[in-house]
């Protein structure tokens, strides 16, 4: 069976990385340095472009455990980040350039990993040959028209992506579950109204919010951001996406003076879509203004608004939860063309896209890890047919199930998810 990666970012070298400590040949394709995409400059692969940070390292954090996770898998990346780490605080920062050398060292002194440096513009189906595709979110040209034509209109672009908050952080005594008009069911919408003075002083803040400049390979076109609504007078807001028409706020019996809609954002329920909130904000700044709306004051942003022209496939209509394509199992994707979201989400889609390729060949059932691991819920989230309108996600607690009886410090409760996660981990890979 032959093994081929395309694209040696974070995913790809994760996932030639699996192949080949299990004792198979993989041949790697990597564009560069023939051709670089407008995020890159250096020749090297697993390149970090915008930042230093691969977020915190405690294992009672998100993104800590899913390192952890990676780390007790077999990861490549994450060991060398640990080796070649600068001072940050809680966080896991290292130098990029050193990162990114001793990556493409180890790829390249591997015996069982051949590099071919090519822009591959074609997907082969064949019986003898597995692939992994990791040409990351801005794939671009043949290579973009040939996995339209293994997955139809594939391509997702989020011009504009709303927050989306934790269901537990959601001030219940103020929010009401309800449909417009009562149509539907109570919970498939939760509502945070507002009386007129709130709402004002929401409105002031939100124009006056400093927003986030955006690179020169972005595109800021479609979904309008809600500051930029906010701008256009007051009241129009409460005429788009904050309009209280065919809501009664049980607390007063009457309509309120302007509403914000969160929708479920998954099947559990743990997590909602602040509805029409698409922004163009610094973060530090949603945090701060969206926490005006009154019954997100204590709110937990799982992911802030993000406006990027990035492009990834509908995983959820076109993955399994092993990274595999539905209509051709012989096909794997990793990285963010996934939809998973940061460094270190796309790595650990590359090791777990690099073990299954392993187990296809081999004909062994997919490695499925427990939806209580953090690899184990992205990979649920990437394939989760129940999420109708598909957007990326990073590593946070809020993808995790529950632990029940829920335990109230915020600390505790994560150290109780992780201490959980690790265990399940164990216990699937013992």
């Amino acid at each position: 069976m032959k093994f081929k990666v395309i694209g040696a970012g974070l995913a790809g070298v994760e996932a030639a990385w699996q192949i080949a400590e299990k004792g198979y040949k993989v041949t790697l394709f990597e564009q560069k340095p023939n051709k670089k995409s407008p995020a890159h400059k250096s020749d090297n692969f697993a390149e970090l472009v915008c930042s230093n940070s691969l977020k915190a390292s405690r294992i009672d954090s998100a993104a800590g455990l899913l390192k952890e996770e990676m780390a007790r898998l077999g990861s490549l990346t994450v060991p060398i980040a640990r080796a070649c780490s600068v001072a940050a605080g809680g966080a896991l920062a290292v130098d990029r350039d050193v990162f990114s050398q001793k990556i493409t060292e180890k790829i390249k002194a591997h015996p069982n990993i051949e590099i071919v440096y090519q822009e591959v513009e074609d997907i082969n189906i064949a019986e003898d040959e597995i692939t992994i595709v990791a040409t990351g979110p801005l794939t671009d040209g043949a290579m973009s028209e040939a996995i339209q034509k293994l997955c139809g209109n594939y391509l997702s672009f989020y011009d504009a992506a709303a927050p989306i908050v934790t269901a537990d952080s959601v001030d219940m005594n103020i929010a009401f579950g309800a449909s417009r008009y009562g149509r539907g069911g109570e919970d498939d919408y939760i509502n945070c109204p507002f009386n007129k003075e709130e709402y004002e002083s929401f409105i002031q803040e939100l124009v006056n919010a400093e927003g986030a400049v955006l690179h020169d390979f972005d595109v800021y076109e479609g979904c309008m951001p809600i500051e930029k609504l906010a701008k256009r007078g007051l009241d129009a807001p409460r005429f788009g996406p904050m309009k209280p028409v065919g809501l009664t706020d049980p607390r007063t019996g009457h309509r309120p003076w302007a509403a914000v809609q969160l929708r479920r954002e998954n099947a559990n329920g743990t997590m909602f879509n602040i509805v029409g909130f698409q922004t163009n904000l610094k973060f530090g700044e949603q945090k701060r203004v969206f926490s005006m709306i009154p019954a997100l004051q204590n709110a937990e942003f799982v992911r802030y608004g993000v406006m990027h022209r990035n492009s990834f496939l509908d995983s959820p209509r076109v993955l399994n939860k092993s990274f595999s394509l539905k209509n051709h199992p012989s096909v794997f994707f990793a990285g963010q063309i996934t939809g998973v979201e940061g460094y270190m989400e796309s790595a650990g889609s590359g090791i777990l896209a690099g073990i299954n390729a392993v187990r296809f060949a081999e004909n062994k059932t997919f490695l499925d890890l427990p939806q209580t691991t953090m690899l184990g819920a992205l990979s649920e989230y990437i394939s989760d047919e129940t999420v109708k309108s598909f957007q990326p996600m990073g590593a946070n607690f809020g993808i995790l199930p529950p632990i029940e009886p829920k335990i109230r410090d915020k600390r505790l409760r994560y150290a109780a998810l992780a201490e959980r996660a690790l265990g399940a981990l164990d216990e699937v890979t013992k």
